[in-house]
């Protein structure tokens, strides 16, 4: 039976050590997430255990309030504004000083409109719109804030909600939040299949996750009066999320169904704990567990920031133990000197000054961001000559049309609708046909290949994450991709080559070796390209910081171990195991211990993007010293570098 808002108990909201616990276990996993060094690959969910605490607990107060005739709008964002504001406006205070002595210039002018999505609770949407499968940590200083976008904006218009069911609904709030809840979830399940990016980071795919919690703070949880029923119910909810910690990883679909996982686990523990004590609940509420929980929102404030200077390496190498223990001394800060004054302390504001406070705040922020945008990131602070550098700094932008990205190179959030292969893949009869096939290290080779070797008809077909094998492990457009390429393409058009790149890692032996004997077995002669060298930074960054700080060693001593090793395996198992040329980009690259840098000297353009990615300028580089040294098998013509 369902009952008007009016209706609902009349009890206040009693403290839940073990909801603390479960904000630690949230915050640690997405911190050991973003770490990487944990093996916690679904640690992100740490996130939607956020969510559905959060629409648990002000839930749970908001109902209270209106069971108590004392509910008010704007004593509600009044709450809102003293949780969220303080230590949040106090993370971007400290972060803009440091970005300004830090962050290079084209950094400056998307760390100030970050900055205003931010400030302005919509950093979700800004993050939909700008994140790209190449960005690195430090052109995303504030990507975490997305978060706070999607929470804050449903608890704007969560308390609008509650005005409307009462006026016009006043019977049916239960059936309204179920109806919202599935609806909301239907969307985050049929929108990630094509359009992933934006069911992570909307309003609409994720508000099931907090309605959730408010399902269960109306009482729709079952009481769990017997002990072995209660304790059954919250390991149950810790396995749920361990499993999504463990198991989950970046090609997982999600959010959509896969988020029920953990947000029912969640749901298990939230909802057991109101019938009485378990096991489990014994062990969140230990005090160390706790006090993580309670310092749990600076604590996730701060970490992403840490990370990024680590990333940038302005403090040195900086172990995981040492970012872990910055992000818990910084996270513990704020919690005692900022969320807790604000909020229960001195410096606790209410009504007009709270409401004024905050919007000068935000309206200095904003003023912030635009001066970084109109300046073009405050040109001048460092040399011309690294200023210059700088500029190549993640430059996909001007790369796309070099790797033919969404058509012929698709990215995790492009369905295999948007291939094109009657552009990628068009026989040509009067020119010798190569087929390129792998992941963005193959593509980033295409447009250098096409143009070096004029008379030869490069095709082209990658796809990331994915394994350019005959049976990949990866997303349903790389398995697809590859399928056209190996079961369709190739056994009906003749190649004179089938070239295979990717960024390596450890390689599966299996996996190749099947590829290559399905090759063999099908006449197509197969080229094997190697590991191009990689740097722990982005390289334009390095060369930047090495010319500004007059350290010419720096790029070097960021350099990565394993390609060079990676490089030397591959070559081996080529000659002695799989029979088939092998082209070494690292060997093009690096001479001994030096590596080359720059793709053009004289204009002062890295050789990559990033870390690993080459720039346009770069491939066609080491694709010119290839041909010219004669290690570009079948490709004899040595053409003008210009």
């Amino acid at each position: 039976m369902d009952v008007d808002a009016e209706s609902l108990p009349h009890k206040r909201l009693r403290y839940r050590p073990d909801i603390d616990g479960l904000r630690a276990v949230a915050v640690l996993s997405v911190l050991a997430f973003h770490m990487g060094k944990f093996k916690m690959p679904g640690g992100f969910v740490g996130v939607d255990v956020f969510f559905v605490i959060s629409g648990y607990l002000i839930s749970f107060i908001v109902f209270s309030e209106i069971a108590n005739s004392t509910y008010s709008i704007v004593s509600f964002y009044e709450r809102r504004i003293r949780r969220i504001f303080p230590a949040l406006f106090g993370m971007l205070a400290v972060f803009t000083v440091f970005s300004v002595i830090y962050l290079l210039p084209v950094e400056l002018v998307d760390y100030g409109k970050s900055l205003i999505a931010a400030t302005t609770s919509v950093a979700n949407f800004y993050f939909w719109l700008h994140s790209g499968y190449f960005d690195s940590p430090t052109f995303s200083p504030l990507l975490h804030t997305w978060s706070l976008g999607v929470e804050e904006q449903f608890y704007i218009v969560f308390p609008i909600f509650l005005i409307a069911v009462r006026y016009f609904f006043p019977q049916r709030l239960r059936v309204t939040v179920v109806v919202l809840f599935f609806l909301s979830l239907g969307a985050s399940a049929w929108i990630v299949y094509g359009h992933p990016m934006t069911a992570f980071y909307m309003l609409y795919t994720r508000a099931w996750e907090l309605l959730m919690g408010t399902a269960l703070a109306m009482g729709m949880f079952p009481r769990l009066n017997n002990f072995l029923i209660r304790n059954a119910a919250t390991v149950a909810g810790i396995a749920l999320i361990a499993f999504a910690v463990f198991s989950y990883s970046a090609d997982t679909r999600f959010p959509g169904l896969s988020a029920l996982v953990p947000c029912v686990g969640s749901a298990l523990i939230i909802g057991a704990g109101e019938s009485g004590s378990s096991v489990v609940g014994a062990v969140l509420s230990w005090k160390p567990i706790v006090f993580i929980g309670l310092i749990s929102y600076s604590l996730y404030l701060w970490h992403w920031p840490v990370i990024v200077a680590q990333h940038l390496g302005v403090f040195g190498p900086m172990e995981h133990g040492t970012v872990a223990i910055a992000s818990l001394v910084l996270g513990f800060l704020f919690w005692r000197f900022v969320e807790r004054p604000f909020r229960s302390g001195g410096l606790r504001l209410t009504g007009r000054p709270l409401f004024l406070a905050a919007g000068c705040v935000m309206a200095f922020f904003i003023a912030v961001s635009l001066l970084f945008i109109f300046t073009a990131g405050i040109r001048g602070r460092f040399p011309a000559r690294a200023e210059l550098v700088a500029a190549g700094l993640n430059n996909i932008g001007d790369n796309g049309q070099s790797i033919r990205l969404h058509s012929c190179f698709l990215l995790p959030e492009d369905s295999f609708d948007k291939f094109r292969p009657d552009v990628c893949m068009h026989p040509d009869p009067t020119r010798k046909s190569y087929m390129l096939v792998g992941n963005s290290h193959a593509a980033d080779l295409w447009m250098a290949l096409s143009q070096s070797i004029p008379d030869a008809n490069i095709l082209q077909a990658n796809a990331t994450p994915c394994d350019p094998f005959l049976n990949p492990i990866g997303s349903t457009a790389c398995k697809k991709l590859m399928n056209l390429v190996y079961q369709s393409y190739l056994p009906e058009h003749p190649v004179q080559g089938l070239w295979i790149s990717s960024r390596w890692r450890d390689p599966s032996v299996s996996a190749l070796t099947e590829t290559f004997d399905w090759a063999k077995s099908h006449h197509v002669p197969v080229i094997l390209f190697g590991p191009v060298p990689e740097y722990d930074e982005a390289l334009p960054r390095l060369l930047a910081y090495s010319i500004a700080w007059n350290k010419p060693d720096l790029p070097s001593r960021h350099r990565v171990a394993y390609p060079k090793a990676l490089d030397a395996k591959l070559k081996d198992l080529a000659a002695n195991r799989w029979h088939i040329p092998y082209v070494s980009l690292y060997q093009a690259i690096c001479d001994k211990e030096i590596c080359t840098e720059y793709a053009d000297d004289a204009h002062q353009i890295p050789l990559m993007v990033d870390g690993d990615h080459l720039s346009r300028e770069g491939a066609l580089l080491v694709i010119h010293r290839l041909i010219e040294r004669g290690e570009l098998p079948g490709v004899e013509r040595v053409p003008d570098p210009k």
